[in-house]
């Protein structure tokens, strides 16, 4: 496609557009893991995680197709974003020198990282889709779209300075997709049929549900090792 091209540029925004769309979660994720870390760590780790989350969803999206077919990848995802979520509302050691906080803002990143390359795996079919096969054009609008979601993501921390509440719901909104992507797990069609046909729900309906019992089962983990830790 000609970079002159009325319909490159129309392209060009298209993905821009559906990664801003599909980037909330991820501005949740990044804002959550940062929250905890000093000043100057929570902004080397929102734009080292934001660069580093954009870089594999281009990669992801060069390979949507073969990936989305992988039977109980959406599973192991699943299971990911549930740990995550349950890991981000337990809250973080004192800072004992610069090791510990070099090594937290290690863990934010890998957290980052990890969180936004499993919940990437549905996102880029619809940016790939709109990139229409253009690599160029892939890899143009995913890296333009890095400042806006660091920006979000900043908004977002501010945001939770405030209310800290926010932490609560950003991993209750983890266990939600966890619950969604595993309905959605090739290996898993036929089972989940029975279950919606014993149910009278069509797939989206229970999708919602076990988003809904994902959401719930994160908060209640958190809930417990929280009351565990004050225990102890």
């Amino acid at each position: 496609m000609e970079l002159s091209s009325a319909a490159f540029w129309l392209a060009l925004l298209q993905i821009i557009w559906v990664n801003i769309l599909l980037s909330g979660d991820n501005a949740v994720v990044i804002a959550l893991a940062a929250r905890s870390l000093p000043p100057a760590q929570q902004k080397k780790a929102i734009v080292i995680g934001s660069a580093a989350a954009i870089i594999m969803r281009i990669v992801l999206t060069l390979v949507a197709a073969k990936l989305l077919m992988l039977p109980w990848l959406k599973l192991i995802g699943a299971l990911l974003l549930v740990y995550i979520g349950v890991t981000l509302l337990l809250p973080e050691g004192e800072d004992e020198g610069d090791g510990k906080t070099h090594g937290n803002l290690l863990t934010a990143i890998r957290t980052i990282m990890i969180a936004d390359l499993v919940m990437s795996l549905d996102n880029v079919v619809a940016v790939a889709a709109a990139a229409m096969g253009d690599t160029t054009l892939l890899v143009l609008g995913l890296a333009i779209s890095i400042p806006l979601v660091i920006f979000g993501s900043t908004l977002l921390l501010k945001v939770i300075e405030r209310f800290p509440l926010i932490v609560w719901v950003g991993a209750a909104l983890l266990g939600f997709i966890a619950g969604e992507l595993l309905v959605g797990d090739p290996a898993l069609q036929e089972p989940v049929a029975r279950i919606d046909a014993a149910l009278g729900m069509t797939q989206h309906s229970f999708g919602l549900l076990t988003g809904a019992l994902g959401a719930l089962l994160v908060l209640a983990i958190g809930k417990v090792l929280l009351i565990r830790q004050k225990a102890d």
